[in-house]
């Protein structure tokens, strides 16, 4: 393990490399909405941690806004699933971080969340990772578990969309 990760990899989803070996790979694009206005909303949304919040993860009140180093203590259901951020990027045209799992996620790999403005004004949410079984449990799950994970990537770029119209609304008020 490096640092304290409950993986080897530490940082692939930034460099573009390939999977791992024993690793799911997942990627996800959804459209968000268009505009810097919705880049700069959905940029917010993303990193104050206010996206996984609307997805039904839990994130503890007071959690600093994603930043390499920053370890996120998160919960789904009654599970933990303690991370780490391994990266994070605030440019003009993109707004993105990546967690690490760290010991006692029920999961092992990195997850990469990026927002973008593309030349043509569309503003995506790209969600990219690569995962496996930290737990005997989520092995057993197999392809239903590979299923779960897209469909909640999916679920993000929902919930991105509304939280980026919201911010627009809220900050025109």
């Amino acid at each position: 393990m490096t640092g304290g990760f409950s993986y080897e990899q530490v940082g692939v989803t930034r460099t573009g490399g390939p999977t791992p070996p024993g690793f799911h790979h997942l990627h996800e694009r959804i459209r968000i909405g268009e505009g810097p206005e919705v880049l700069a909303a959905a940029g917010r949304a993303l990193t104050g941690w206010r996206m996984h919040r609307a997805t039904g993860l839990r994130v503890p009140a007071g959690t600093p806004d994603a930043a390499p180093g920053v370890r996120v203590p998160l919960r789904i259901g009654p599970l933990r699933a303690p991370c780490e951020v391994v990266w994070a990027e605030h440019g003009a045209d993109r707004v993105g971080f990546a967690y690490g799992t760290l010991p006692g996620h029920p999961e092992r790999g990195e997850e990469a969340f990026v927002v973008s403005l593309a030349p043509d004004g569309c503003v995506w949410l790209d969600v990219t990772a690569f995962s496996g079984p930290g737990a005997w449990y989520v092995g057993l799950l197999g392809p239903l578990g590979r299923v779960t994970q897209r469909g909640i990537a999916r679920r993000y770029g929902r919930c991105l969309r509304r939280l980026s119209q919201d911010g627009i609304v809220e900050r025109g008020s």
